[in-house]
């Protein structure tokens, strides 16, 4: 059974961090690629970064790009997302995936506000 399970948001102030984690299980993780997702209230969910199988390569949404770095320890089975100069439109619930399952855990709420 593939579970994905988000951990580590909270309620942040604009220009903060924070460090998002996912849990993943039932499937051997190193052998895909990861993803990172967000859903913002009255917004489509929306594809944040991705990392290949090792780690070396990493790409992000434009608006993200600069700010968020996506990790993961294959070790751990654990993927990370360490975002930085966070703004308020950045407030949405956090998902992570590995794109070739269909499967989606219950996310982690980030809120940005003063």
């Amino acid at each position: 059974q593939v579970q994905f399970v988000e951990s580590g948001g909270g309620l942040v102030q604009p220009g903060g961090s924070l460090r998002l984690s996912c849990a993943a299980s039932g499937f051997t993780f190193s052998n895909y690629v990861m993803s990172w997702y967000r859903q913002a209230p009255g917004k489509e969910r929306e594809l944040v970064a991705s990392i290949t199988t090792g780690g070396s390569t990493a790409n992000y949404a434009e608006s993200v790009k600069g700010r968020f770095t996506i990790s993961r320890d294959n070790a751990k089975n654990t993927l990370y997302l360490q975002m930085n100069s966070l703004k308020p439109e950045d407030t949405a619930v956090y998902y992570c995936r590995a794109p070739r399952f269909v499967t989606w855990g219950q996310g982690t709420q980030v809120t940005v506000s003063s």
